[in-house]
């Protein structure tokens, strides 16, 4: 089979019925290759059926019905999906393009988180979210900075620390689909989300401070500045996204065009803020919480229901994206380090220290962050101390996933051993997938 598509592979979530399928098979009529991906193993591989009867190759993944019957978190089970895709003889080298997960998935991805996020419980969880967000970044962002450096003193500091800043962050997208399925109490569930909307404003200033340091542009003054102004920035402008799209929304009584304007929500937010150099991370969630407390207020039901239903096809569709991207990418990056001067066996040692020293990082600084602040009478008086299972479960529940996956690739191209620091990066987003 001959057509445009010819020699591509379409990786195709939600195909086993409805429009997921009629995408799937328009694409194979184009000679794409097919990777099928269904909540059910039986729709999914009626679909794989359909497309190898028109004479085009498909593979299925039903992750989602294979994990609820083996009881294994689903993101995990995508990601070892990806993974074995790899190394298929039919699936090509995997280059992903670091822009179109940062603007064009993470985005919506994290609109979507934000909707669902009580804005009532996030401010009263500031201070647990605030601590996790900002110092928990910096703190892992230095400390995996200097473990890295330790080990490949050959790879310059600024580098490491760029690799800290990039393996800091937990994400919206893994917190919000493990920590809702395996059932943890409401108040850690509001705590990681909040910290994995927040802190990757602060992981991609920290980014920036260390590629600037590898340029031999940064200064103190600049790091300082570029915080202000992602912080400032990002909520001016996701305050202003959200009044807009509000008071446009209650004016539309379409509910095709309303649905439409709350798709484009996250961009209408996140770009201007890009555009000023400010956080467009912040901007979309401070917009998508505003938006999703607003919701009940809409006058236009019906618009309230679609968006709350495309919303929810969009974010399943997304994730299930993003965890299987995780995995294709492994062969492209064991194939860039075969050449490397460190040598493979150092290489896939010293990432199994970074991988360690990430997980014990965070209870580092979880524990001493959840019980010193209760030290002071007043915070002690008006939020009593946890439990130790519940710093334990937050020291835990530290997943990384889309920033991770994309702000890596943003390392200069010319960067020694730059293969080094992005398979560090992929060898622990996969590592703490199987610490669940």
């Amino acid at each position: 089979m001959t057509g445009k598509l010819d020699g591509r592979v379409a990786l195709v979530s939600g195909s086993g019925r409805g429009i997921g399928r009629e995408i799937a098979l328009k694409l194979a009529s184009e000679g794409a290759r097919l990777v099928i991906n269904d909540l059910d193993a039986g729709p999914a591989n009626e679909t794989a059926e359909a497309v190898r009867a028109m004479g085009a190759e498909a593979v299925v993944c039903a992750g989602s019905a294979l994990g609820r019957k083996l009881n294994v978190s689903v993101p995990l089970l995508l990601v070892l999906a990806g993974v074995a895709g790899s190394f298929l003889p039919f699936i090509p080298p995997i280059d992903l393009n670091p822009e179109l997960v940062l603007v064009g998935l993470l985005p919506p991805l994290l609109y979507a988180a934000a909707l669902r996020t009580s804005l009532f419980d996030f401010g009263s969880n500031r201070r647990a979210i605030g601590l996790l967000s900002v110092g928990y970044v910096i703190f892992g962002t230095l400390a995996v900075g200097f473990v890295v450096w330790w080990l490949f003193p050959e790879i310059p500091l600024a580098a490491a620390i760029a690799l800290g800043a990039v393996v800091a962050p937990p994400d919206a997208v893994a917190a919000t689909a493990i920590a809702r399925k395996v059932g943890m109490p409401r108040r850690i569930v509001t705590i990681l989300e909040g910290e994995s909307l927040v802190n990757d404003a602060t992981a991609l200033v920290c980014l920036r401070a260390a590629l600037a340091a590898i340029a031999g542009t940064v200064s103190a003054a600049g790091v300082a500045g570029g915080f202000v102004l992602a912080a400032g920035g990002g909520l001016v402008v996701g305050l202003a996204a959200a009044y807009v799209l509000t008071e446009l929304r209650k004016r539309i009584r379409n509910v095709a065009i309303n649905t439409s304007t709350s798709l484009m929500a996250p961009f209408v937010a996140y770009l201007p803020a890009e555009a000023i150099h400010a956080s467009g991370v912040l901007a979309v969630v401070v917009t998508g919480l505003v938006m999703g407390t607003k919701a009940p207020s809409m006058p236009n039901g019906a618009a309230r229901l679609s968006q709350r239903s495309n919303w929810n096809t969009v974010q399943f569709l997304l994730e299930n994206s993003v965890f299987l991207l995780i995995g294709l990418q492994v062969r492209t990056i064991i194939e860039g380090i075969q050449d490397d001067s460190l040598g493979a066996g150092r290489i896939w040692v010293g990432c199994g220290v970074i991988l360690l020293a990430v997980l014990l990082l965070r209870p580092v600084w979880v524990f001493p962050a959840t019980y010193l602040p209760r030290l002071i009478p007043a915070v002690r008086r008006k939020d009593p101390a946890p439990p130790w299972q519940f710093a334990a479960i937050v020291s835990w529940a530290g997943m990384r996933g889309v920033v991770t996956l994309a702000a890596v690739l943003v390392l200069p191209a010319d960067l020694e051993h730059r293969s080094v620091l992005i398979l560090a990066a992929n060898f622990i987003l996969t590592g703490v997938f199987f610490s669940l």
